[in-house]
């Protein structure tokens, strides 16, 4: 199956050094402070400016390289696009729009999300995650090294717009006289916009679509019981008819081609995890109980918040699918079991 994905490219550019990776499009890395270390953002000629597809963390390095990056292009922004709300995407594209006044693209999902995280609204400030880890079975002491980082969303994305365009599933963004097809994905995200452009033979896959790891997935506090898995796993099927010669360029790892294979080898790995969880709950099991099941080793509080949602969000895919069942315990406590 891996001989059918190939890399044209194997090596990354060094911010701010820009790489072309086909005509009128320029591939830009930055780095981020964890173990995912890096975010690839995509230049796009559009006329006599240049329109971005996501923007990096809003953190003081990204924005020195922001600086020299604009520098270098001495052509304007017109366009800035966020495939979705997360900080590694959406953190600099206020500060983008106010440096240069490009309008920001983004799906009216992502948008509010990124509101109600950066404001705390009920249902997604820190109460009601702390509430819902502890529901299924993560101890006081990992939730409170949890809790003490505060609010990391903020941090990452220290400004929001108060406008936006809105982009919608099916939507035509026109980018220097070609049209990219707006395609939504579900389960990383609420509604997470992909661009793909047929003339080109390109798709600008955010995190629906990654070379060589599996995109979190994860069940937010204010819908316990969403199956995010399934949608996740629906939305890949959107990807698979697109050509097999299609250069897929991801948020993260290198440009590549193959999307047929890749979307089997996804599924697969997902089925995988999902029958790994099954064997294990043969008796009644929190999340937090079968957390290394599926992370066999020691997680920072970082890392622990997208274990335990990744967790969940198999745990109630197998609930959706009829293969295990939930049981609310009278402490609160949520476990589960496997259905024979």
């Amino acid at each position: 199956m891996s001989r059918l994905i190939e890399y044209p490219f194997t090596l990354a550019p060094e911010a701010p050094a820009l790489l072309e990776v086909a005509a009128g499009v320029r591939w830009l890395r930055m780095a981020l402070p964890w173990s995912l270390n890096h975010i690839n953002l995509w230049l796009l000629d559009d006329g006599e400016g240049v329109a971005l597809v996501d923007t990096g963390l809003g953190d003081p390095p990204s924005r020195g390289l922001w600086t020299a990056v604009l520098e270098q292009l001495g052509r304007p922004l017109t366009k800035i696009i966020a495939t979705h709300y997360h900080p590694d995407h959406l953190g600099n594209a206020e500060w983008l729009s106010a440096a240069t006044g490009a309008p920001i693209w983004i799906s009216m999902a992502e948008y509010l999300l990124a509101h109600a995280l950066h404001a705390q609204t009920s249902g997604f400030d820190m109460a009601s995650q702390h509430a819902h880890f502890q529901r299924h079975g993560l101890d006081a002491d990992r939730l409170a090294k949890m809790n003490a980082r505060g609010n990391i969303y903020r941090r990452g994305v220290p400004t929001l717009p108060s406008r936006y365009r809105r982009l919608i599933d099916g939507d035509v963004l026109e980018i220097g006289g070609r049209g990219w097809h707006a395609i939504a994905g579900y389960g990383h995200s609420p509604e997470h916009i992909a661009l793909h452009c047929a003339e080109a033979g390109l798709l600008i896959s955010g995190d629906m679509l990654l070379p060589r790891i599996s995109t979190n997935i994860s069940v937010p506090a204010a819908m316990p019981e969403e199956d995010s898995v399934g949608r996740f796993l629906s939305s890949l099927e959107r990807f698979r008819p697109l050509p097999a010669d299609t250069l897929v360029l991801p948020a993260h790892g290198l440009p590549f081609r193959g999307i047929p294979a890749r979307v089997d080898q996804l599924v697969a790995h997902h089925a995988e995890r999902d029958a790994t969880m099954l064997a294990a709950m043969r008796k009644c099991r929190s999340a937090a109980e079968l957390l290394p099941v599926l992370f066999p080793r020691e997680l920072d509080p970082h890392q622990l918040m997208f274990a335990l949602g990744e967790a969940i969000a198999h745990l109630n895919h197998l609930c959706r699918q009829g293969r295990a069942q939930r049981i609310e315990e009278a402490e609160g406590l949520i476990r589960y079991q496997a259905l024979d």
